[in-house]
C-alpha cells in the first residue's frame, strides 16, 4: 500500500486471512459461551487451557502463548478486539498478502505474550500478574503496522465522522493503555495488550520492510554457503582417512581444495589439478 493516503474507514471488505481468523474466533466464543453456560466445570477448564498464565508457562503449557489470543469471556473484549483487527487488518492484509498477516497476527500474538510472561518473572511478581486473553495485542499490532505503511494518512473510524490522522490514534490508544497498566497495577492483560504495538513495530522492522526482505535473504543464502562448506572439508577430511587406510597419501586445504601431489600439478604451477 503506498504511504501518505487517504483511507476512509467504512466497512472493509470481509475476506482473506481476516475473515478465517474473526471466524474462528467467534466460533471458539460461543464453545466457550455454551460450556460456561451448560457445562460450568468444562468451560473453566478450557478457560485455564488457553488463556495465558504465567504459572502455567512455567509448568511447560507453552501453546498458550499461541491459544489466550482466541480465549475470551467478556462480551465487549471481544468485540473490541475483532473490531479492531477487521477494520484495519484488510488494508493490512492488502498490502503484505494474506500469508504474511498471518504471520504478523501469530508473531505479534506470540511477542507480546513472551514479552508479559518475561515482565512476570521480574523480582516481587507485582509486574504482569493475573491473566491474559484475546487478539488486542495483534490488533494493536495491526494498528501499528497500519501507522508505519501510512504514516500520513488521516482515516475515518465508524462511526466517528471526523478524519483523524492515524499516527494520533496510535499515541491516543498508546496513552489509554498506559493509563489502564499504571490503574491495574501492571496487570498483565493490560500489559500485553500495550506491548503488541511494540510487537507490530518489531515485525514490521524484521519481515514487513523491503530492507528487511534482502537482510533475511542475505542471511539464508551466507547460512546455506556456510554449511556446504562445512561438508565440503568434512567429505575432504573423511576421504584423507580413507585413503590413508589404503596406504596412500591425499592433502586438502582449508577450504575442501583438493591438493595434488608436487609432479602432479597443472595449470601454470597452480596448487590444485583442477578448479574447486
Amino acid at each position: 500500500m503506498p504511504r501518505n493516503i487517504n483511507s476512509v474507514m467504512g466497512f472493509p471488505p470481509f475476506r482473506g486471512a481476516v475473515r478465517q481468523i474473526i471466524l474462528a474466533s467467534v466460533a471458539i466464543y460461543v464453545v466457550i459461551l455454551l460450556l460456561v453456560a451448560f457445562a460450568p466445570a468444562a468451560g473453566q477448564a478450557v478457560l485455564n487451557l488457553g488463556v495465558l498464565d504465567p504459572a502455567h508457562i512455567r509448568q511447560g503449557w507453552f501453546w498458550q502463548f499461541v491459544t489466550y489470543a482466541f480465549i475470551y469471556v467478556d462480551p465487549l473484549q471481544f468485540a473490541l478486539s475483532l473490531l479492531g483487527v477487521y477494520f484495519l487488518g484488510g488494508a493490512v492484509e492488502n498490502s503484505i498478502g494474506s500469508g504474511r498477516f498471518y504471520g504478523l497476527f501469530f508473531g505479534s500474538i506470540i511477542l507480546s505474550g513472551l514479552g508479559g510472561f518475561v515482565l512476570s518473572l521480574l523480582p516481587g511478581g507485582v509486574i504482569g500478574h493475573g491473566e491474559a486473553m484475546g487478539s488486542g495485542a495483534a490488533a494493536n499490532a495491526i494498528l501499528m503496522v497500519f501507522y508505519l505503511f501510512n504514516r500520513g494518512a488521516p482515516i475515518m473510524l465508524f462511526p466517528i465522522p471526523i478524519q483523524i490522522p492515524v499516527k494520533w490514534i496510535v499515541l491516543f490508544t498508546a496513552a489509554i493503555e498506559v493509563a489502564y497498566v499504571l490503574l491495574s497495577h501492571f496487570a498483565l492483560f493490560y500489559c500485553v495488550l500495550l506491548l503488541g504495538l511494540g510487537a507490530g513495530y518489531i515485525w514490521y522492522s524484521l519481515f514487513l520492510t523491503r530492507r528487511s526482505k534482502l537482510q533475511i535473504s542475505e542471511r539464508y543464502f551466507a547460512l546455506r554457503n556456510s554449511y556446504y562448506r562445512w561438508k565440503r572439508r568434512r567429505a575432504a577430511r573423511k576421504f584423507e582417512v580413507y585413503m590413508r587406510d589404503h596406504n596412500r597419501t591425499v592433502t586438502f586445504d582449508e577450504h575442501g581444495n583438493y591438493i595434488p601431489p608436487e609432479e602432479d600439478k597443472k595449470n601454470g604451477g597452480s596448487k590444485s589439478g583442477w578448479v574447486n
